[in-house]
């Protein structure tokens, strides 16, 4: 308690504790200006004295008690509540909130930042994008890069989800060195981090900046003692030009990274108004496309597989086509990958095998159906699932199946991908390379997993009469097979020069053109009934 002339009337021990005030500045009388003189000293004043007697005035003006928090010099945090009394004196109760205002800032922190990189998350992103904004209508221009890791996934799947978090905090620390008191980095989840340049008067200083980043994060990271690549790609888009709303120049900036991921990846790309039309057509096709998997509007066609020397049909490659209500047959260069990108492969891949199955169930017993099977539905915890109901189902022997793969399946996990395709394959079902030879590990998974099929990627056998690299490389591939006891199959054989040289080669099998192009199950029976292909053999 204070008079009116702010000297003490009496305060209790509390008081004396707080501020570790002596006996000779608690007693009676003690001038207040006193008091903080000593606590100057004794480090623990209020970190901004002139404003320590707001509350009075705030008082004063009330005509009762007010309250304010403050901020010591030794970091705590004071709640004084200040409560006039007659004659100009006041009771003044001063409580120790630290923790609790650390925990209310911690909450509000926490709201605002991503926890495991401190960055600003997307709630206090769009309000410096909003700020921004503002200040675009004065005439100044602020740029929204939008930065995604390229193959961050890989690095989750063979390393961990913790050493993946380890990789974000770095990436964190390398990007924040190459930026300013000028820019914002932010963390909007996953492996996408956004940075915004404010007063941007030079685009070029943007592109500096952009390569710097896609260069740091290239270089090699050493995460859990083991070295790690990754990459970023960046997509840039400058306020107010390309959006006046944070949503716009988010999308627009999104819009351009979609490019640079389909332009190689490690790259930057600006955005422009035609990619936004691009991107635009890509979500109409795929709402189709998810449509068409729910519709029924595929088609199962069939390209026979014929053995080289009597040119009988072994077997039939299944290959999906599309029935659009609109646009009519849609290549599927054109949706493999968008649903490869989308998961959508998962079913309609199953939709595949289990029609192909179902198909070839009223087969001669003699003839296989091969089936394709994407990475990503490879490493489906349902796959084996999926095979066994699909033979089932349909009633299809198992070595009548063949299940085609690319080494692409086993470049990531390749320990639990290898006992998936031991499993499959003790199922009775057969197990094929696709597009061998144009990966960098075929040879090693040959020694690890005994395929039985060797599929020789088509563009070999196109350069064969041109290219000596090809024809030794399609001789070893066959030799190869041979000595491990695996059939190969000469892909895109179109010509009868072409088959005159894989014939000599040595394939097993041949697949392409000149014995038939991807027809509907409906043409099967008269494929098969024909028996022997009738092509001539020509010698160089």
């Amino acid at each position: 308690m204070f008079d009116a002339e702010t000297k003490l009337l009496l305060c209790n021990a509390a008081y004396a504790r707080l501020y570790d005030l002596p006996d000779s500045l608690t007693r009676p009388g003690t001038p207040l200006g006193q008091i903080l003189d000593y606590r100057r000293t004794a480090g623990n004043e209020p970190a901004q004295r002139e404003a320590y007697f707001d509350v009075v005035v705030e008082a004063a003006i009330k005509g009762s008690a007010a309250s304010q928090c403050v901020n010591l010099v030794d970091g705590r945090v004071i709640k004084i509540t200040h409560n006039p009394i007659e004659n100009g004196g006041y009771v003044a109760t001063h409580e120790d909130v630290t923790e609790s205002v650390r925990a209310e800032e911690q909450i509000r922190h926490m709201a605002s930042h991503d926890p495991l990189t401190g960055l600003p998350n997307r709630a206090l992103l769009r309000e410096k994008l909003d700020r921004e904004l503002i200040l675009s209508r004065a005439g100044k221009r602020c740029a929204v890069l939008c930065l995604d890791l390229d193959h961050f996934k890989d690095v989750n799947d063979t390393m961990g989800h913790g050493a993946g978090d380890q990789l974000l905090k770095t990436v964190t620390d390398r990007l924040r060195s190459h930026l300013t008191d000028h820019d914002t980095i932010a963390r909007l989840g996953g492996d996408e981090f956004i940075v915004v340049r404010e007063n941007v008067q030079d685009v070029e200083l943007v592109s500096d900046l952009a390569q710097r980043l896609v260069e740091s994060v290239g270089e090699t990271f050493s995460i859990d003692g083991q070295a790690v690549h990754v990459g970023a790609s960046i997509g840039i888009a400058i306020a107010p030009e390309d959006g006046d709303t944070p949503d716009g120049v988010l999308r627009n900036a999104d819009t351009a990274l979609y490019k640079a991921k389909t332009s190689g990846r490690s790259t930057f790309c600006f955005f422009e108004a035609e990619m936004d039309a691009g991107i635009q057509k890509r979500r109409r096709l795929e709402i189709d496309l998810r449509q068409a998997i729910a519709g029924d509007e595929f088609e199962i066609f069939y390209q026979p597989q014929v053995n080289t020397e009597t040119e009988n049909v072994v077997g039939f490659e299944a290959l999906v086509r599309w029935h659009h209500p609109d646009r009519g047959l849609v290549s599927p260069a054109e949706f493999i990958p968008l649903a490869e990108e989308t998961g959508l492969i998962v079913p309609l891949g199953e939709w595949v095998l289990r029609q192909a199955c179902k198909d070839a169930a009223t087969w001669p017993k003699n003839i296989k159906v091969a089936v394709n099977l994407s990475p990503l539905q490879f490493r489906s915890p349902l796959l084996i699932h999926t095979v066994v109901s699909a033979l089932g189902d349909s009633g299809l022997t198992p070595c009548q199946l063949e299940l085609e793969i690319t080494e692409s399946v086993l470049l990531t996990d390749s320990e639990s991908a290898l006992a998936t395709l031991h499993h499959i394959k003790g199922l009775g079902v057969q197990i094929a390379m696709d597009d061998f030879g144009t990966g960098y590990s075929s040879l090693s998974y040959l020694r690890l997993f005994p395929f039985d099929k060797i599929k020789i990627d088509q563009s070999f056998i196109r350069e064969l009469g041109t290219s000596k690299d090809c024809a030794a490389i399609v001789k070893a591939v066959v030799d190869l097979g041979y000595s491990l006891g695996i059939t190969t199959t000469a892909e895109g054989v179109e010509t009868p020069e072409q088959l005159d040289r894989v014939r000599r080669h040595g394939c097993t099998e041949i697949q392409g053109y000149l014995f038939g192009k991807p027809l509907p199950v409906s043409h099967v029976p008269e494929v098969l009934a024909k028996g022997q292909a009738a092509v001539p053999s020509v010698q160089d």
